[in-house]
């Protein structure tokens, strides 16, 4: 059985940082490309950052480039996000999910967990 524990969030001011990790179990965590995403109250799930399988290429929105940055560790089956600069506008519920490939078309695979919040605010 698959599951995706997320953790790591908070409140924290603008132009703080968090890590949040996501714990992995069920499948094998360095087959599959790796994904934040995340979601305001009324609004779409929206993806963040990617980590291509083996740990290989990342990706970022335009939104967090250059502040975020998504790695994993393969011996510990957990995926982590370093976010620093952090924004009012970062402020929402994150998860994170796997895909079979990098590509957009490749849809998360697993049930969602139940997330991390974070808040930025002063």
């Amino acid at each position: 059985q698959v599951q995706l524990v997320e953790s790591g969030g908070g409140l924290v001011q603008p132009g703080g940082s968090l890590r949040l990790s996501c714990a992995t179990s069920g499948f094998t965590f360095s087959a599959f490309a790796m994904r934040w995403y995340r979601q305001a109250p009324g609004k779409v799930r929206e993806l963040v950052a990617q980590l291509a399988n083996n740990g290989g290429s990342t990706n970022y929105a335009d939104s967090v480039k250059g502040r975020f940055t998504i790695s994993g560790d393969n011996a510990k089956n957990t995926l982590y996000l370093q976010m620093n600069s952090l924004k009012p506008e970062d402020t929402a519920v994150y998860y994170c999910n796997a895909a079979r490939g990098i590509y957009s078309y490749y849809p998360p695979l697993h049930s969602w967990g139940q997330g991390t919040q974070v808040t930025v605010s002063s």
